[in-house]
């Protein structure tokens, strides 16, 4: 299902029963205004939506993935766009997928299109935990969302074999993706007994990625201190990442994470 962003085309308000007269009465009436030619918006639409309408195109890339509620890393700013047809003289640069350019039919590009956008804009990794985040979000499995997506180059398979749908956040994808290339064995959301599913698993070293979402709140706080102490008990090893030490602090996490498994603290020995 799309997301009503207030902005259409002269082809969506025909299918809605506006068109002749009766546009040209809301548009009189101010319910509606031209945004440029063949393409109206309420006067409560989406402004972002508007200013990508009016640039020549429709908002794709990490703006709209950001606009359907997928995580995108900070970094990617300003308006990306996706340039229609008849826009394209408009746009100094505008965002493009791989393949055949798809018409532009709707203000908000479906995900599929704007993830296609910005596998050319992100960096591979990502890129690689923004798919995650569409992966988990909808629900989807890899080869369905390949299929959603049409022809893709080989490049987008290699970086789509290392994503993982289970993946609950995108601090989270991006410490897998870089654990698993420095050559450590990474479990994603293993269930430890006692303790619930945590982050990620090397050996007995517990990665917890926090967020400010869903770790900050007065009950989530006492819960995790709660897990932390059975964890401890029953010989686990916890190390919680905030977004900044995934972000901005990775070298500093990777040396102390070496600091463990390097001396083998790690290992989940036998009885």
């Amino acid at each position: 299902m799309s997301m009503d962003v207030g902005v259409y085309s002269r082809a969506e308000l025909r299918k809605r029963g506006l068109d002749g007269w009766i546009l040209r009465k809301e548009l009189a009436g101010g319910s509606l205004f031209s945004v440029r030619n063949g393409w109206y918006a309420v006067p409560s639409a989406d402004t972002v939506v508007v200013e990508a309408v009016r640039l020549g195109g429709a908002l794709s890339c990490v703006s709209a993935l950001r606009k359907h509620g997928l995580w995108v890393p900070s970094g990617y700013s300003g308006v990306h766009v996706r340039a229609s047809r008849h826009g394209k003289q408009q746009l100094a640069r505008s965002c493009q997928g791989p393949g055949r350019p798809v018409p532009v039919s709707t203000a908000l590009d479906p995900i599929p299109i704007a993830l296609g956008c910005a596998f050319r804009c992100m960096s591979d990794e990502d890129w690689i935990a923004g798919c995650d985040s569409v992966l988990n979000t909808l629900r989807l499995s890899v080869p369905a969302l390949q299929a959603e997506m049409g022809r893709i180059p080989q490049k987008m398979y290699d970086l789509m074999s290392k994503c993982d749908p289970n993946s609950q956040s995108g601090t989270e994808s991006l410490a897998r993706v870089r654990l698993r290339a420095a050559g450590f064995s990474v479990h994603v959301q293993p269930d430890i007994a006692g303790v619930g599913r945590v982050d990620l698993r090397i050996g007995r070293l517990l990665i917890e990625c926090d967020s400010v979402t869903h770790h900050t709140s007065l009950e989530n706080y006492r819960n995790d201190r709660r897990r932390d102490r059975t964890a401890l008990v029953n010989k686990w090893m916890t190390m919680r990442l905030t977004y900044d030490d995934v972000l901005y602090g990775w070298d500093e996490v990777m040396a102390d994470i070496r600091a463990i498994t390097d001396s083998d603290r790690h290992r989940i020995r036998s009885a």
